[in-house]
C-alpha cells in the first residue's frame, strides 16, 4: 500500500479554504480510479513543534504505479492544478508519499 500524506497549516481564510477543500477538491480526488481510501483528520494536537496542523489528509493506493497512473491522467492534472488554488488560501501545504510496510 502507498500513502499520500498532506499536512495543511492554518489557512488565511478558514471558511473559504473549507468550502473549496470539501466542495471542490475532495470530490475531484475521490474520482481517481486507483484511490482506495481518503481520510481527513481535524483538530490534531501538537506533540513537538510550534503549532498543530489545521488539517491532515491521508490518501491510499494499492501501489506506487496506481498512484502515478492516477496523477498522470487528465483528472490527476486537474487535481494538481486545484492544489494551486488551495495554496492561495493555505500557503503552508506539505506533502509526502510513502510505502507502508507491516512490521
Amino acid at each position: 500500500m502507498v500513502r499520500f500524506l498532506v499536512l495543511y497549516q492554518r489557512p488565511t481564510d478558514v471558511a473559504a479554504f473549507d468550502h473549496h477543500y470539501y466542495d471542490v477538491h475532495v470530490p475531484l480526488a475521490k474520482k481517481l480510479p486507483g484511490l482506495r481510501g481518503y481520510t481527513v483528520s481535524r483538530n490534531p494536537s501538537v506533540v513537538r513543534g510550534p503549532e498543530p496542523y489545521y488539517l491532515i489528509a491521508e490518501l491510499e493506493w494499492d501501489d506506487i504505479a496506481s498512484l502515478q497512473r492516477d496523477f498522470a491522467s487528465p483528472l490527476g492534472q486537474d487535481i494538481a492544478r486545484d492544489v494551486d488554488t488551495l495554496a492561495e488560501l493555505c500557503p503552508g501545504i506539505h506533502s509526502t508519499i510513502y510505502e507502508l510496510h507491516a512490521l
